[in-house]
């Protein structure tokens, strides 16, 4: 069924879900009912450390990072994420405490909302989306476990290397700062690998 012009921003985040499980319209239309559409400007705090996460954000538009304070104060970024990919602080939405992260874009975004208690209506009254939704934590876990063996078995090159394999498009849109702290390295040491090659 084709969306509504005010629905557009949709369309991609139906696509990801029906290549998943097909969507019946109900689903398409309870989805797109239940969810909201959020403009945020650049370094906009969706989440900060101390408040309980009640949203799952997919970015339509735009990037963003999750992040945690060290007891010292310096930053480790933990996810970068662009167009298409699902924002989330995990431990703060599932187990309903508050986060020890800030969720923060990192350009102007166009993202859809989908809070907690909606996402579990969601989950009872269309059984075909606790499929879709378990592919996407699997998918999840796969690229979280994925990142933490590159910090612990890769070199600051490799794991440079690594990232621009995968994810290219973030070295040109993501401040070199935050790239360090994701690779788990410092700026300097960034700077330096990127002059070798």
């Amino acid at each position: 069924m084709p969306l509504e012009n005010n629905h557009l921003e949709y369309e991609k985040l139906l696509q990801i879900f029906s290549s998943i499980y097909p969507l019946s319209d109900d689903l398409r239309n309870a989805i797109v009912e239940n969810s909201d559409i959020v403009h945020a400007k650049r370094k906009t705090k969706l989440l900060s450390a101390g408040d309980r996460s009640n949203a799952i954000y997919f970015i339509v538009k735009g990037a963003a990072r999750v992040y945690y304070l060290n007891n010292q104060g310096i930053e480790t970024t933990t996810w970068l994420l662009l167009e298409n990919e699902l924002l989330i602080s995990v431990y703060s939405f599932f187990a309903a405490q508050p986060s020890f992260e800030y969720i923060e874009t990192i350009e102007d975004c166009t993202l859809i909302s989908l809070r907690r208690e909606m996402l579990d209506q969601l989950y009872q009254h269309y059984i075909e989306f606790n499929f879709i939704g378990r592919k996407l934590t699997e998918q999840y876990y796969i690229k979280n476990e994925a990142q933490a063996n590159n910090l612990r078995m890769l070199n600051a090159r490799q794991r440079y290397d690594q990232l621009l394999e995968s994810n290219p498009e973030l070295i040109s849109r993501v401040p070199l700062g935050y790239i360090a702290s994701y690779l788990g390295i410092t700026q300097a040491t960034l700077s330096r690998v990127r002059k070798q090659k």
